[in-house]
């Protein structure tokens, strides 16, 4: 189910890994997919509290984790300031749907990169 979040529709994801040329679109691609597969769980399963956003956080958090090797192999990384990018990403997301008191480290509890 295609998300129909306004502020989702209208964001452009990862912009910044779009536009720097140390990233490959390829993966780019694949982390912001787990990004709209984060947006369509939220709106799916319509989490209550932080708890039960922090939970759907975590599956898309461990997809990152996965997807780093995707850019080791193509000879880039999750670096510094991708971090921060990707983790911007997850903040915008949980402000997207009210919670807009989310804790930005909680949401990416358990990043290995």
């Amino acid at each position: 189910m295609p998300t129909t979040n306004r502020q989702v529709l209208g964001h452009v994801f990862l912009r910044q890994m779009y536009d720097d040329s140390y990233f490959p679109d390829r993966a780019v691609d694949q982390g912001k997919a787990i990004l709209l597969r984060l947006c369509e769980r939220v709106e799916a399963e319509h989490p209550l509290d932080l708890t039960s956003l922090y939970a759907l956080t975590q599956a898309a958090t461990e997809e990152f984790n996965l997807l780093d090797r995707e850019f080791v192999a193509a000879g880039s990384g999750i670096e510094t300031a991708s971090r921060e990018w990707i983790c911007d990403e997850f903040c915008f997301v949980a402000s997207a749907y009210g919670f807009t008191d989310a804790d930005a480290e909680k949401l990416t509890s358990g990043r290995d990169w």
